[in-house]
């Protein structure tokens, strides 16, 4: 089912920037971003291992990082990409990234044996390894992809060709804490669209996590209910930055997970599903970095 929307004939413009200082929990609004190689500065600087099986661990597995959130008490740089962040809990209270004790704190509140790693150099390829998988049947296997993504036995997985082909053998880019390109860019008119088609669940950015929210963005640039679906495969300019649109975003269970005051909610899945084939949002990558404002124009380039 696609929905129809009057076009806009104003300008996109960045509406929302977002960044998440550790991988999986509720991250910072900001006013400007630096975008380099590797995305927003910053943007998932820090991550958890689990101390037991190993291998990075998220809100896929454990939903309540999803409660936390995070802060850098000191700008990011180039140089130093994991700078120090402070991770506040539901209770209020807090611990630093750089507190002795702040794994088996974060680890005591999502019910895990954890350590908390900022990024390590590309080069050490086991760090970002899956760890190893026991034998499965396809069905065993189905079973997971479908658990993962939040797909009934009725509804479709998503296209896995989408995702770079390294997340085969490891949990991200070697480098990075993504779970597969380094910008996440939505659309206002992506999130009203889904709340008009599914009034009972709350469509709160919250739950999708974008990097840049954009809005305005019908008629010179998009068509469809769903602009970003237009984009792929072109090339936006914001700022100074110019952005790669690579794919659609498929989205995962972490979207009906619990997040602060927003409950459970598995009809988040079957309402993208039905409406947009269980995507929302496109993957994009920085061709050219640049600085990025709220408030910037968007303008499409050619190819």
């Amino acid at each position: 089912m696609t929905l129809s929307r009057e076009p806009d004939n104003r300008a996109a413009t960045v509406a929302g920037l977002f960044r998440y200082p550790v991988k999986s929990m509720a991250g910072e609004h900001l006013e400007k971003a630096r975008l380099d190689a590797n995305g927003i500065l910053g943007d998932r600087a820090w991550a958890l291992r689990d101390d037991v099986i190993g291998g990075l661990r998220s809100g896929k597995r454990y939903p309540a990082l999803m409660s936390l959130a995070a802060q850098f008490t000191e700008e990011p740089t180039e140089d130093r990409r994991s700078a120090p962040a402070r991770i506040r809990f539901p209770d209020g209270s807090f611990v630093l990234t750089s507190d002795a004790d702040a794994a088996a704190k974060i680890g005591a509140a999502i019910g895990a044996d954890v350590s908390l790693w900022p990024l390590v150099s590309k080069q050490d390829l086991d760090h970002y390894r899956r760890p190893p998988a026991p034998d499965v049947s396809p069905a065993d296997m189905e079973a997971g992809l479908r658990a993962l993504f939040g797909r009934l036995d009725h509804e479709p997985l998503p296209d896995l060709g989408l995702f770079p082909p390294e997340l085969m053998e490891f949990e991200s880019p070697p480098g990075t804490y993504f779970d597969a390109s380094s910008i996440l860019i939505m659309s206002e008119e992506s999130l009203a669209s889904m709340a008009s088609a599914c009034t009972e669940s709350a469509f709160d950015i919250r739950r999708f996590r974008p990097n840049i929210l954009l809005s305005n963005c019908l008629g010179a640039t998009a068509s469809s209910a769903f602009p970003e679906n237009d984009w792929v495969g072109t090339r936006l300019q914001i700022g100074t930055a110019v952005l790669h649109i690579d794919s659609v975003c498929p989205r995962c269970v972490m979207t009906t997970h619990p997040v602060e005051d927003l409950p459970k909610d598995p009809a988040i899945m079957r309402a993208l599903v039905a409406q947009n084939d269980g995507n929302l949002g496109v993957y994009a990558s920085v061709e050219k970095p640049g600085i990025v404002a709220n408030g910037d124009a968007v303008t499409v380039l050619e190819p």
